[in-house]
């Protein structure tokens, strides 16, 4: 009854988003041309997306499950621009924009206390929710020595179960040759600035300034590595401005470029934050670690159909379940599930590239930098335990 319930639900959710999207688009689209003020990206893409929030995974639903950049070969992204409140409509980095229920009810929220926040006009504020994601073995969700897999594939349980037995397919050398790198696709993805029971639903969580994005917790991953004595090379390009569109494409070449130049490079790792939101509700993922607030990992693996030219998946999939329990052996409640779907991401260039999404869009810099520093610490360990 309670699934049937639900379906309903979610059915009558998806018919609500379709009427209310076409004449939201239209009259975003009209704001902007009558508005010349508003120039550039992130301005006009915040435009949009004030109306662009539909409800709670209404077109991840239409889209085939989850809203997302195009894992075909061809590796193209939406034409929507991404900035605040659209992450339900198109996440910004390949990001599951609504946990599954299962993982919803089993999560933890907290309602902090007010914190001393810069002044934000009523009319601007909505809520802030913070929770930490955990999950229970169920037919979607395959457990690990530590955390789980999140199986959206057709792949068998069995067949995943026997395959993540297997260590990383790559080999880890004693050399001062890089054989990280770290890049980012979207580099401009940020985070809230305060932390509190609300945001400022104006702002566009995108900055063009390296110390306030993605390469911020880039950089921080890269510093626990040269500590751990392996090499490695972090690449702060911005794949995805001033164009976000063709993101992938750019970042592909960056990729390929490295790994023609230096050979030695056995993992790339793209990172990137999530986008969690629930209509006005913008979602903090967050674990306590060791007293502090760190942002939730997922990692994201690709899975090939058989149209996108991806045929070593599960040797990802095997880099993908190591990496995972290490990081939830060393720090529990860190991760969420690794998510194992139909999508390339750029993974088919090695077998251990991996895409990670470091907390949401409601998690701060902070939180995210932290959970740099634990990555970088726990891969040191991992790879260190895999020299020869």
């Amino acid at each position: 009854m309670r699934t049937r319930l639900r379906r309903k639900y979610r059915l009558q959710r998806i018919i609500a988003a379709i009427f209310a999207a076409g004449g939201i688009v239209a009259a975003a689209a009209a704001l902007i041309s009558v508005t010349p003020g508003i120039t550039g990206y992130i301005a006009k893409a915040g435009v949009l997306s004030a109306g662009l929030v539909l409800p709670e995974g209404g077109l991840a639903v239409l889209e085939g499950g989850f809203a997302e950049e195009s894992s075909l070969p061809a590796v193209s992204e939406p034409a929507v621009l991404p900035s605040a409140q659209e992450e339900t409509v198109v996440s910004e980095a390949p990001s599951l924009p609504e946990e599954s229920y299962e993982e919803m009810e089993s999560s933890v929220e907290t309602i902090l206390p007010e914190v001393s926040v810069p002044e934000v006009p009523e009319e601007n504020r909505a809520e802030l929710v913070h929770k930490t994601y955990t999950v229970s073995p169920s037919n979607i969700y395959i457990p690990l020595e530590n955390g789980y897999i999140k199986n959206c594939t057709s792949i068998s349980r069995a067949d995943i179960e026997a395959q993540v037995q297997n260590p990383p397919y790559f080999t880890i050398s004693d050399t001062d040759e890089p054989q990280v790198l770290i890049m980012h696709t979207h580099t401009t993805e940020s985070y809230v600035p305060f932390t509190g029971n609300y945001y400022d639903k104006t702002m566009s969580f995108r900055s063009t300034d390296n110390s306030q994005n993605m390469a911020a917790v880039g950089e921080e991953i890269a510093r626990q590595l040269t500590e751990a004595g392996i090499g490695v090379i972090h690449d702060t390009t911005q794949h995805d401005y001033p164009s976000y569109n063709g993101a992938y494409d750019r970042s592909a070449v960056t990729v390929q470029n490295y790994l023609a130049q230096y050979p030695s490079i056995k993992i790339v790792l793209d990172i990137h934050r999530d986008a969690i939101a629930s209509g006005s509700q913008v979602y903090s993922a967050e674990a306590e670690i060791d007293g502090k607030k760190a942002a939730q990992v997922m990692i994201i693996s690709g899975c090939d159909d058989g149209t996108m030219g991806y045929p070593d998946y599960m040797k990802n999939l095997s880099f993908a379940a190591a990496l995972q329990n290490q990081l939830e052996g060393d720090y529990p409640t860190l991760t969420r599930p690794i998510l194992f779907d139909y999508r390339k991401y750029n993974q088919q260039l090695t077998t251990g590239s991996l895409l990670l999404e470091i907390g949401s869009h409601g998690n701060t810099l902070e939180q995210a930098v932290y959970t740099g520093q634990l990555i970088g610490k726990s891969l040191g360990r991992l790879l260190n335990d895999l020299k020869k």
